[in-house]
């Protein structure tokens, strides 16, 4: 199927599970997740409505942007572990952070940020699972602690909510528990009200998930296998 078929058949599946769980579709965004697709595939996609896009890799977006600065209006997500030393590279190029694990990496960001006069939007990353293979702060950890009660001196950054990447499992059902725990850390956060911290963002849910994941909460699911086919390359 082309492009245009399968982002039409993705969001026919969002929209029943908005329905299914009593929601708005317009509630949730769908992010195309391009990483290690060809560049040519992308205006395939922006062509068909999407705006919205997600990379893993620093160096492998710096190498895609030059032929994708025609398409206005667009918005890239980093969601890929994002190291320190490349934290001035990534504020210029993306206009979110997705993957925030802590301190250390917050500071980096303002700091890059606040020397472009720029304000950058981010999400915490929580590991839900406790795997050890993949990034993000432990659910209890002292990190996100840390994080929350930091946020009012990042004057350039922006904590818009909370990002994650269950488990994988065959069966969908197997990441319930998962998203579910991440809306009840939300909701947790969200009740203290505390200064600089906007948690309307659960960016939850992948190409075989996310329905799952829209009916415990998710607003923003990151789909790429079913928008631009399989991946040829890790």
């Amino acid at each position: 199927m082309s492009i245009v078929e399968n982002i039409a058949r993705v969001r026919e599946r969002i929209n029943s599970a908005a329905r299914r769980a009593g929601r708005d579709p317009k509630e949730i965004t769908l992010m195309a997740v391009s990483k290690t697709f060809p560049v040519e595939r992308i205006p395939e996609a922006y062509a068909a409505g999407l705006r919205v896009f997600g990379e893993n890799r620093v160096q492998e977006f710096a190498e895609k942007a030059g032929a994708l600065r025609d398409l206005a209006e667009t918005e890239w997500h980093l969601i890929g572990h994002l190291q320190g030393n490349k934290a001035v590279k990534g504020v210029e190029l993306f206009g979110e952070v997705d993957s925030v694990d802590s301190v250390r990496l917050a500071e980096k960001l303002n700091s890059a940020a606040e020397k472009l006069s720029k304000t950058l939007p981010i999400l915490i990353e929580i590991n839900v699972g406790g795997e050890d293979a993949k990034s993000g702060t432990a659910p209890a950890s002292q990190e996100v602690e840390k994080i929350l009660l930091a946020a009012p001196r990042w004057g350039s950054l922006r904590i818009r909510g909370l990002m994650t990447v269950p488990p994988y499992s065959e069966d969908m059902e197997g990441a319930r528990p998962f998203f579910r725990q991440l809306h009840e850390i939300r909701d947790q956060i969200a009740s203290r009200r505390l200064p600089a911290i906007a948690m309307d963002v659960l960016s939850m849910g992948m190409s075989h998930d996310f329905e799952v994941a829209i009916e415990e909460g998710s607003t923003c699911v990151r789909v790429g296998t079913a928008i631009f086919g399989e991946r040829t390359k890790a």
